[in-house]
């Protein structure tokens, strides 16, 4: 009784074979019999003639479904009203750390390479076993607890036009920061080809404070312990698109979640539908990128496959290269002192204020130095008061200075201390 996560059964129908096969995800995504080792040995060939070609690693797409449980028992959380998925109920089977562990001696451990999981419905537990350092699995692991903190209060997933709740996002990003440390690695990341774009998410891409927000969201970020993974188009600030009708969209999960709630189930009207998918839809990460303000900002002189973003002639690579201002230079900066400065990688983080609903305050802490990270996620000015030792400097702002306890719209700023 499996569910699709993109709708309907997860079982099809194959006329040549007269068979049916299992796609946790689209028909064109079969998934694959982990449990023959034919099956397995030629995935390891693959990957090992890709690596001779010479590429650096792999993002393993949903890893943590390969295994499937003895006997595919039905999903108990299933019924003949449910539009849900058995993602969750599918993941982490019973042999999944057996056959990464196998990849890892086979493959992975050969070569001096990068690897990262995707792994939706992961515990911290969970990710010390596909990502510790003595797992002899995985790098790292994508997680989504912090994708997920706008879900709808409606039982409608990620289908919502609701902001995230600050409080929420700081426990769950310190969670993580707190139960990996010293035990395996985190991945960063605000956003990806499957997520709303970050400055419209967390941000504010209003033109007033675009710029400014995503300068925050960065900060906030990358100061953070772990490998950060900075998405296309996100080191431009690139924003979601409000196309007006359905028909604009290509994304098979927006197409089907419209005819499911709207056509089908009819619990949405098409208004607030729409309304939803300028929010949530993964077409708004997956717009052309916008390389300057030429036609089809400078991406193809064909057709592409989604239109490009309205914006472009003002929100692009040109225009961002040309101010030394913009997003991308401000990117560069935090790189350079992420590759500097031993404590962004070594340093103990702890959380300063964790109920502030509109402050997002946060510590690197190393043996002889500090860090001091402060961020408002409002677009309001506040006043807080953070002690500062009087050795301590601002490194890094947004805004450029320094205002003390005053702390302007998403303003975001970073003190060292130390050696």
């Amino acid at each position: 009784n499996w569910l699709s996560d993109f709708g309907g059964s997860a079982w099809a129908f194959d006329e040549k074979t007269k068979q049916y096969y299992l796609h946790l995800f689209s028909k064109k995504q079969p998934d694959l019999n982990w449990e023959n080792p034919a099956l397995r040995e030629a995935i390891y060939e693959t990957m090992s003639w890709w690596l001779n070609k010479g590429i650096d690693g792999f993002r393993m797409d949903v890893i943590n479904l390969i295994s499937k449980q003895t006997g595919l028992p039905n999903d108990p959380n299933v019924n003949a009203d449910n539009h849900g998925s058995s993602m969750t109920f599918v993941a982490n089977g019973p042999k999944v750390h057996q056959y990464l562990q196998e990849m890892n001696a086979k493959v992975l451990s050969r070569n001096d390479i990068i690897t990262v999981g995707e792994t939706p419905g992961v515990t911290t537990s969970d990710a010390i076993k596909y990502a510790g350092f003595d797992s002899h699995e995985l790098q790292m692991i994508f997680q989504f607890e912090h994708t997920e903190i706008d879900n709808s209060r409606e039982g409608l997933g990620k289908w919502s036009d609701e902001r995230f709740n600050l409080v929420d996002l700081k426990r769950i990003l310190s969670k993580w920061q707190t139960a990996l440390d010293g035990k395996a690695w985190n991945s960063l990341y605000w956003n990806n080809h499957d997520r709303p774009r970050v400055v419209s998410r967390f941000g504010d891409d209003s033109e007033a404070y675009r710029v400014v927000s995503a300068k925050m969201l960065a900060t906030t970020l990358h100061f953070m312990q772990g490998t950060p993974y900075i998405y296309q188009g996100e080191e431009i600030g690139m924003t979601n698109v409000d196309w007006p009708s359905i028909q604009q969209y290509q994304d098979i999960d927006t197409l089907n979640a419209y005819q499911d709630l709207v056509i089908e189930q009819q619990r949405v009207s098409p208004e607030q539908m729409m309304t939803y998918v300028h929010h949530s839809s993964r077409d708004n990460a997956r717009t052309p990128m916008q390389w300057d303000d030429s036609n089809q900002a400078g991406f193809t002189k064909g057709k592409p496959w989604l239109a490009v973003n309205s914006n472009y002639e003002t929100i692009n690579v040109a225009q961002a290269l040309a101010d030394q201002q913009s997003i991308f230079y401000f990117y560069k900066k935090i790189i350079a002192l992420r590759q500097q400065m031993p404590i962004i990688t070594n340093g103990h983080y702890s959380v300063l204020d964790i109920d502030d609903t509109e402050v997002y305050a946060y510590k690197r802490s190393g043996v002889d130095s500090e860090l001091l990270i402060i961020s408002n996620f409002t677009n309001q000015t506040l006043t807080r008061h953070y002690p500062l030792n009087d050795g301590a400097n601002m490194i890094l702002s947004n805004y450029g200075d320094d205002k003390g306890d005053t702390l302007r719209p998403y303003e975001s700023k970073v003190y060292f201390e130390g050696t």
